[in-house]
């Protein structure tokens, strides 16, 4: 992992956008750019929280490992938040892991200065606010998928969510991001075989069809049907 003084920024990423103006300035002082490596992680769980990074090019996961299993979070696209879950009043860790999926650039600041600019700007402060009420219902969400979906209305209803995030610009239906069988099966929450299989089902119906790493919706109503329909 590469890190070196930025020399620019196009201020786009979640806190450039709602800090005041003057305020950019003294982000352009405190940030350092970071290059990292596909396969590269730079947040591991549990150590102690250093910073807060935004992503600026690239993709990221963001696992958790939950009896020797890898669990995907979420995924973090440009101008995405990462490193935030660490925050707290107490001592604060970091709770979650993070890798790059594709060569990264990152922007980092250190925790003292991110705390000193959510106290100087109320609009961050607030929209910050508004992200993780939305993690969390999204976090709940998920875990309510855990105990009353079965493994295809699951994948479902994750195919759904990946495209309203990453390919609501597609008109081919194109999921936004290409991703490897593995890491899509650790973000439903299940086995690669059982994934793999149930992959195999929808593109049988005619749901999905696969190309490669690419994974385009065809029947958006049929799988939203498949993504609200609960075990019995």
């Amino acid at each position: 992992m590469k890190s070196k003084k930025a020399t620019t920024c196009d201020h786009s990423c979640l806190m450039c956008r709602y800090v005041l103006k003057d305020w950019l300035g003294q982000i352009d002082l405190h940030r350092k750019q970071i290059k990292v490596k596909k396969g590269e992680q730079f947040i591991a769980e549990g150590e102690a929280v250093h910073g807060i990074y935004f992503v600026q090019s690239g993709l990221i996961k963001v696992h958790r490992n939950l009896s020797d299993k890898e669990i995907i979070v979420r995924f973090a696209k440009e101008g995405d938040i990462v490193g935030h879950r660490g925050v707290s009043s107490e001592q604060a860790v970091y709770p979650i892991s993070a890798t790059a999926l594709e060569p990264t650039q990152l922007c980092f600041v250190d925790l003292p200065f991110f705390m000193s600019t959510l106290r100087i700007n109320s609009e961050l402060s607030y929209q910050l606010m508004l992200f993780y009420a939305d993690e969390l219902q999204l976090s709940e969400q998920k875990m309510c998928n855990l105990v009353q979906l079965s493994v295809k209305n699951r994948l479902a209803w994750s195919l759904l969510l990946l495209h309203r995030i990453f390919g609501a610009g597609s008109s081919e239906g194109y999921i936004g991001l290409a991703l490897s069988k593995k890491d899509l099966a650790s973000y439903v929450g299940t086995t690669y075989e059982t994934f793999y299989r149930m992959l195999g089902e929808l593109a049988a119906m005619g749901t999905i069809t696969v190309e490669g790493k690419k994974i385009f919706i065809k029947d958006f109503q049929q799988l939203n049907r498949l993504a609200s329909e609960q075990e019995v």
